[in-house]
């Protein structure tokens, strides 16, 4: 028969996620963004250093807590009004030069932005109207660096309201499961925080490397995500540093799991350290591709250790998930 972690071990686990990985993602980012969010009030220069690294640490604050896509970043679809990727028609920057080019009204308060596509919303949208030399010289400065600072607003709203909800309610549904809640059980708990695992690992691995690598014939290295900031493989490591993270407060007290565990997600990320190509725009190129390639085995090595050895002892499985 399958073992089962003992009950008083499994709450534990739990909490330890919700108060040691889940909660102070979500203050950081709701942190972060406000910062982003006066900054762009002081200065909406696009080529701003200031706009610009605090842009970055409100960008990275949201990557290393992107995987957790239940409950609260569910709700209106903020996780997509924060983060709208891959956008494989290119919606985000036909959105942003119609609001530019028509200095459309929507763009003067964040009450009003709530409403616009999307596409035209959040980190990936402000990417463009930072690094984008096209976007940013359409329509007038003055319209620009309103649009800017209303996105920045818009994200600090999104954000504050995500934090709100697990610290008034949702926190308390995953430690106190009960009978008619969302979880009735510790199990569903630690099923849903190990789908955002195991969907975490899957999004880097399939998307944010997939994408770019396209086939051997057919590489997209224009498919790179956020390579105008050249952040793509930034966000591969900060998505394995926080799933890894992750993984280890799963694997509890079950000392061979989290070194086996560790090993496999301190591989992955040197390897990813030693390519030293930010956007991946080496995928075109046979020697680097390789070499992105095996990272992404590498990965694919972690998504199987979760499924085939840490899934089980926590009697839990993979089960389907967004992205199937």
């Amino acid at each position: 028969c399958m073992m089962t972690a003992p009950k008083a071990a499994t709450a534990d686990t739990i909490q330890d996620i919700v108060d040691g990985h889940i909660l102070p993602r979500f203050e950081a980012l709701a942190t972060q963004t406000y910062a982003l969010s006066d900054v762009a009030i002081m200065d909406c220069d696009p080529t701003s250093d200031a706009l610009r690294s605090a842009y970055g640490d409100a960008f990275d604050a949201w990557i290393s807590a992107s995987h957790l896509r239940f409950g609260p970043t569910e709700v209106d679809d903020r996780a997509y009004a924060l983060a709208f990727w891959p956008d494989s028609r290119g919606a985000t920057p036909r959105a942003l030069n119609a609001l530019l080019a028509d200095q459309d009204p929507i763009a003067a308060s964040v009450e009003t932005y709530g409403d616009v596509s999307i596409a035209a919303r959040g980190f990936y949208a402000m990417e463009f109207l930072l690094y984008d030399e096209t976007l940013i010289a359409v329509g007038e400065q003055k319209f620009h660096c309103q649009l800017v600072q209303t996105i920045s607003a818009d994200i600090a709203l999104t954000t504050s309201n995500i934090l709100e909800d697990w610290l008034s309610d949702y926190s308390g549904k995953l430690s106190e499961p009960a009978p008619d809640g969302i979880y009735r059980s510790d199990e569903e708990v630690l099923q849903e925080i190990f789908k955002s695992l195991s969907t975490g690992l899957q999004f880097t691995s399939e998307t944010r490397l997939g994408r770019p690598l396209g086939t051997f014939d057919r590489p997209r290295p224009t498919r790179s995500e956020a390579r105008r900031s050249e952040r793509s493989a930034s966000h591969v490591m900060l998505s394995l540093a926080a799933l890894q993270d992750l993984a280890a407060r799963l694997a509890g007290d079950d000392e061979n799991m989290a070194t086996t565990l560790d090993a496999s997600f301190d591989r992955a990320m040197s390897q990813l350290d030693d390519l030293d190509d930010p956007t991946f725009a080496g995928v075109a190129d046979p020697q680097t591709r390789l070499k992105i390639e095996v990272l992404q085995q590498s990965i694919d090595t972690i998504r199987a250790v979760v499924r085939d050895e840490l899934g089980p002892t926590l009697g839990v499985a993979a089960g389907f998930n967004s992205l199937d």
